[in-house]
């Protein structure tokens, strides 16, 4: 296997570490907008020549699409934030490439009613085209992170494992992650965390379908394990919502996020002031006016997640809680995986939140390599057998836990 990698940030880097350590693939293209960081990446790995360094604007289809041939890529791997999917994945197309990212296509909320119905859902432009994969025979795997990608995993392996019939598939993440020195310092990129939290959140119900609510709605305390304890979770837009119920038979689907009281008034600040937006605004500049997105010039202001890695202290949690019956019995629990802050520093360089970001994709490569996953079109995570996921993942030594509840 031969792999574009596109994005050399704080994922895009972990990608990298992880992937250095398996024999599967015969090369990575590690490419990013900014040539500098894609040569840190590889230089980082030592003599490993089966990573090298590029240059590319992920937003540049032609090039990106160049560039897949030039190298004879068989896939494309997407390690940049949600706004470049769609020419990555029309540039996969185009090459004859296969398609890997860890978020999906954005949303665009409802006109007139945008606290009660969707607009444009979120991976809609995406599954829009999949018949035109399925008829060339290549595959497009959406949402395969840790949230979407892990935690839909855990749906599929819920239904065919643990349960008969599911009443509730809820997708449950929390941390207690702290660093020092910030009194407001996301562990993901804030550009993708104002997008996802102060869109309309989605909930699916059997009957109904997809519908959406006022953001940070139905809060509830939800107890994460290994030591984690309560955090209170609240509604927040998420792709689990949407792929979930394509795959999985249940009645009701929702994901809520663990962001803790202060997190929320910061953005619910952030939103009053008009800060969240990503259409430019003009402000003056040394040289004369300037069009600057407030957004970007939020996400300049903040700490870049990728170097929290030696003053964040904790642990994060991302997993899958499922109530349904078994044998006629109620049956409710926790399928988990947690990583440990201390542990993926020391043992990859990275912080907690992006290495369990970037070890799902690794580990899905893998699959696709070996066989051990196969398909056509625009397909989920739910779409594959889980337990080969669960299995590989574990060997990579961060294993998954289950509780039950």
């Amino acid at each position: 296997m031969r792999v574009l990698l596109v994005g050399a940030g704080g994922v895009g880097t972990a990608i990298t570490r992880i992937a250095a350590r398996r024999a599967f693939f015969e090369a990575m293209v590690v490419a990013d907008y900014d040539r500098g960081r894609a040569d840190a990446a590889v230089a980082a790995l030592g003599d490993d020549r089966r990573f090298l360094a590029e240059s590319v604007d992920a937003g540049d289809e032609a090039a990106v699409a160049a560039l897949l041939a030039r190298h004879r890529c068989d896939l494309l791997l997407n390690a940049t934030d949600p706004r470049f999917v769609m020419p990555l994945f029309r540039a996969a197309r185009t090459a004859g490439a296969g398609y890997l990212d860890m978020a999906m296509s954005l949303s665009r909320p409802h006109p007139e009613r945008p606290f009660e119905e969707c607009g444009v859902r979120l991976g809609d432009e995406q599954f829009a085209q999949a018949a035109d994969w399925e008829k060339a025979g290549a595959l497009a795997l959406v949402g395969m992170g840790v949230e979407p990608g892990l935690s839909d995993v855990f749906a599929r392996y819920a239904a065919d494992e643990l349960f008969d019939e599911i009443e509730e598939i809820g997708i449950r993440d929390g941390a207690d992650l702290t660093v020092d020195g910030h009194g407001f310092a996301p562990s993901f990129s804030i550009w993708t965390t104002i997008e996802e939290c102060l869109n309309p959140p989605v909930v699916y119900e059997a009957g109904r379908g997809w519908f959406t609510t006022e953001p940070f709605s139905e809060p509830e305390v939800f107890d994460f394990p290994e030591g984690i304890g309560p955090v209170e979770c609240v509604n927040v837009e998420h792709e689990e919502v949407l792929l979930v119920p394509r795959w999985v038979d249940a009645r009701r689907v929702t994901f809520k996020y663990g962001l803790g009281r202060e997190f929320i008034d910061t953005l619910k600040t952030l939103h009053l002031l008009g800060l969240d937006r990503t259409e430019p605004v003009t402000v003056p500049g040394p040289q004369g006016p300037v069009a600057v997105s407030p957004r970007d010039v939020v996400a300049a202001c903040l700490p870049d997640p990728a170097t929290l890695g030696e003053r964040m202290h904790g642990r994060t949690c991302a997993g899958t809680w499922v109530r349904g019956t078994r044998n006629g019995a109620p049956r409710e629990v926790y399928l988990y995986h947690v990583v440990d802050n201390q542990w993926s520093m020391a043992e990859y360089g990275c912080q907690a939140v992006v290495w369990q970001t970037a070890v799902n994709p690794v580990v899905a490569l893998e699959l696709l390599a070996t066989g051990a996953w196969t398909g056509t079109g625009v397909l989920g995570p739910e779409a594959f057998p889980a337990p080969p996921f669960l299995d590989l993942l574990t060997e990579y030594g961060s294993p998954w836990g289950l509780r039950e509840q």
